[in-house]
């Protein structure tokens, strides 16, 4: 049976600006990857909303999962909880589990849980929080769609809260073979290959060092035993 498939929204000016280099997506991917579910797109979108409620109904829609990160915090422009529960026809208000958990926070910390601050504990109705053990302001799930922070510490450990409640499949596993040879010279070889081996992912990835030229190959799939044979035949062919 196929892997489960899931999808990234990155929300966020910053991020399309150049402001800010995203790290959230490398993590979810590997992190997806070992837990056997499979990352099948990626969007980016700038803190508008009609482009984050359309890309949510695409996503929720083409998926099994939809992981957002960015734009559930106190300021003006932290609109994703307001376009998530549009996205879905759900009432949005302040609710008292994650008033409490706020509360609680910034009494801990001697600081006043103002209007602004209170904006973190705005959840859809129907969502189920998702835990926050960094900072506190929880982030939540509303039927497929996990909805994050998208500071890199948060967002790993509320990716670290949700996965365990998910149904993975089988973790990707893979081999990197390096050849220091041209891509052209080896492309009938992997094309064969990649021809016999057609329930494995075969990718070519070209490097240049000191004006040699090479390619790591890299063989994925959830299948150990055929990955080796995808390998070892490849190393043979190519006298490696």
């Amino acid at each position: 049976m196929a892997n489960p498939t899931a999808a990234m929204l990155v929300i966020g000016d910053e991020i399309l600006s150049g402001r800010t280099r995203d790290a959230n997506m490398h993590y979810l991917a590997g992190e997806l990857s070992k837990h056997g579910i499979d990352l099948k797109e990626v969007r980016i979108v700038s803190d508008d909303a009609l482009a984050i409620e359309a890309a949510v109904k695409a996503l929720s829609e083409g998926h099994d999962h939809v992981f957002t990160s960015g734009g559930i915090g106190p300021t003006h422009d932290d609109i994703t909880a307001d376009c998530i529960a549009r996205a879905f026809g759900a009432r949005i208000d302040i609710r008292d589990d994650a008033r409490a958990l706020l509360q609680a926070h910034y009494d801990k910390s001697g600081l006043e849980l103002n209007e602004a601050r209170l904006r973190m504990a705005r959840i859809p109705d129907g969502a189920v929080l998702i835990d926050n053990p960094v900072s506190t302001a929880p982030g939540f799930t509303i039927e497929n769609v996990h909805v994050m922070a998208g500071v890199p510490s948060v967002f790993q450990a509320m990716v670290a809260s949700v996965l365990p409640g998910l149904t993975g499949g089988s973790p990707l596993l893979s081999q990197t073979l390096r050849v220091d040879r041209g891509e052209g010279d080896i492309a009938a070889t992997l094309s064969a290959l990649a021809d016999d081996f057609a329930d494995l992912s075969i990718g070519c990835y070209p490097f240049q060092v000191n004006g040699v030229f090479g390619a790591n190959v890299v063989v994925r799939g959830t299948d150990g035993a055929r990955i080796d044979a995808a390998t070892t035949r490849l190393a043979k062919e190519l006298e490696l």
